[in-house]
């Protein structure tokens, strides 16, 4: 093949691979590519900065998952925070409220991933909590539905930048359902005699809401003898989504102001507002959100109060932090000394006989064991030494002697009486009995010279080394106590130390006319400072260990319902109802409504809710 021709093949294959790399890349420029959002939108919400991400983008009824990625106004992830997401559908008619929550757990620095489920279509108001020990406490809503896609920001932050699910935009600042508003006083600074309240309407396309029907009314609390007085405002439509009303306070002091908003098609809406004379504006309390763009506030539930610095100065509220205590307390009780039933020992013979001597001549007389008791003569007894030694000095089988020995021995004859016997080489008339323990004689029923039949008892010795005390505890009581927990015995008449024991057993029985149960505590008692039927004082020390507990005085009882008022910020307080368990040393046991590090009102509580009852009406307590 000549160069010539060589050339010309080369030039057709570098032609060929050139087709053939543009085809590819032609190829490879038609196939779909799923770009990620390089400028998502983040959140602040208090220390926290955070995005919030949904998968699928529109929700479904089934899994859906969340990814939050959680950062500090640095940017640098935050580690080791406790997270948790619930997704609720409000209930509706007869159906009760159903809830989603998703297991958040972190798979990575700062991010954190969980999923949830919702079990039908329609509105799921999602709800974060964020709580880490440096950085406090968030809770953020979201509005979220199945088949819409994204999420809207409701409350508790504030979007600071990115593109993708950008909350809209609006001129009104207030929010709820579908509905923005705005609400104003004129003038400004709320006066004795008429005022104009200003209502702005528009749905969630901006466009403005001509046919609802409001109704407001500023109503003062009652005080004392002094019934609550009312300033309603007549409501009437001046176009294009715009409201105007008259109210007329007839004193000065707080006149919360309440409107419902009845929107054809929709579920009435109930918002109230903090609204006092002589001070600027009004404040949101409950039944809306934040739509402006501004710091959102965290949707406050029925029968918010609203209190500004000097209101709280006059009623003296004072606030505390939810937090994990140190439950355990000492449980305190009467107590009976009372003989330990493992170490009493009753003396009886299994003949019939009569005594002779007696040396445990008294009851109470110390006696150790192996001691003399007393001597007794019996003729079975008698009968029994001859027979024993009869077969001792005819050399009789080993298995007769041995008979013979048991017997005696079964007969309360010492090792000791018969090795006497055997180097005496006659039966004794009468018998040495001697002590089975160390002990007292507490019982003792015989003299020299009476007759008993084999079974009766004739002395009874106990062992007061260890005694026992039994307690009787309230049933409410029973549950702070556990089987070898400390205890404390103090006996109030005497100038001793306090001896110390443990509970050895409860009893699995109460008493039917105390309404009691008895508790036993095993006591060491060497030196016979506890006597048998002596009170005492016993104080046990319950293991409760850590639980979130708050001050006793936070707690509002209304029937068999619980209420505490949490700070949830802008001086508003929001009833919470909770569930309380054990109380200790001034504290009580939460153990469900509240949250740890959660601010509560422990002074001025109850004119709190004397307010709070009005705004969200009596079935609320």
């Amino acid at each position: 093949m000549t160069k010539r021709n060589l050339f010309i093949l080369l030039i057709i294959g570098v032609g060929i691979a050139g087709a053939i790399a543009v085809s590819s890349i032609l190829l490879s420029n038609d196939k779909p590519e799923m770009a990620a959002d390089s400028n998502p939108v983040r959140y602040k919400a208090g220390a926290y900065q955070f995005g919030l991400e949904l998968s699928p983008s529109t929700p479904i009824v089934g899994e859906n998952t969340l990814v939050l990625t959680l950062q500090d106004s640095n940017g640098n992830p935050i580690e080791n925070a406790s997270t948790s997401a619930i997704a609720e559908m409000p209930a509706m008619g007869s159906m009760a409220a159903m809830q989603a929550p998703a297991e958040m757990t972190e798979t990575a620095p700062g991010v954190y991933k969980g999923s949830f489920e919702p079990a039908m279509k329609g509105s799921w108001p999602l709800t974060l909590t964020v709580n880490h020990e440096e950085f406090g406490k968030a809770r953020v809503n979201f509005d979220l539905a199945t088949g819409r896609e994204g999420m809207q920001l409701s409350s508790g932050a504030r979007a600071i930048g990115g593109s993708k699910g950008k909350t809209q935009t609006t001129e009104l600042p207030y929010r709820a359902g579908n509905i923005r508003f705005s609400a104003e006083v004129l003038p400004e600074t709320p006066r004795v005699g008429p005022n104009t309240l200003a209502i702005v309407l528009r749905d969630q396309d901006g466009n403005p809401i001509d046919d609802a029907s409001i109704t407001a009314i500023a109503e003062m609390p009652a005080m004392g003898t002094m019934p609550a007085m009312r300033a309603p405002a007549e409501m009437a439509s001046r176009g294009s989504g715009r409201y105007e009303g008259t109210f007329r306070p007839s004193m000065e002091g707080s006149w919360p102001l309440t409107l419902e908003i009845q929107v054809p098609g929709q579920a009435p809406r109930r918002v109230s507002f903090d609204l006092a004379t002589g001070r600027k504006g009004i404040q949101l309390s409950s039944g809306a959100t934040r739509a402006d763009g501004g710091e959102s506030m965290e949707m406050a539930p029925p029968g918010t109060v609203t209190l500004d610095s000097s209101r709280r100065q006059l009623i003296g509220v004072k606030t505390a932090r939810t937090e994990y205590r140190d439950m355990s307390r000492p449980v305190r009780a009467v107590g009976t000394v009372a003989y330990d039933e493992t170490r009493l020992a009753d003396v009886s013979l299994k003949f019939d006989a009569w005594i002779g001597e007696l040396y445990a001549d008294y009851v109470g007389k110390p006696v150790k064991k192996g001691d003399p008791l007393f001597t007794v003569y019996s003729p079975d007894l008698y009968a029994a030494q001859q027979e024993f030694l009869e077969l001792s000095r005819r050399n009789s089988s080993r298995g007769l002697l041995e008979a013979a020995r048991k017997r005696l021995l079964l007969w309360n004859m010492s090792e000791i009486e018969i090795e006497a016997l055997q180097r005496r080489g006659s039966p004794a008339d009468y018998v040495l009995i001697r002590a089975p323990m160390t002990g007292v004689v507490v019982t003792k029923n015989i003299v020299v010279g009476t007759a008993h039949r084999a079974g009766m008892t004739l002395l009874r010795l106990a062992d007061l080394s260890e005694v026992w005390v039994e307690a009787e505890l309230y049933e409410s009581e029973l549950s702070l106590l556990s089987e070898g927990m400390a205890a404390s015995i103090q006996l109030p008449h005497a100038r001793i130390a306090p001896l110390d024991g443990e509970v050895s057993f409860i009893y699995p029985f109460a008493d039917r006319t105390t309404r009691t149960t008895k508790v036993r505590v095993q006591v060491a008692n060497p030196e016979g400072a506890l006597k048998p039927a002596m009170y005492t004082e016993v104080t046990l020390q319950s293991r409760a260990g850590e639980r979130l507990a708050i001050p006793e005085e936070a707690v509002i009882i209304s029937g068999q319902k619980r209420y505490v008022f949490e700070d949830i910020g802008e001086g508003r307080l929001a009833p919470r109802k909770v569930e309380t368990g054990l109380r200790a040393n001034g504290f009580v046991e939460i153990l469900s409504g509240l949250e740890e590090n959660d601010s509560i009102v422990t002074s001025g509580n109850f004119l709190i809710a004397s307010e709070s009852r009005l705004k969200a009406g009596i079935d609320q307590w």
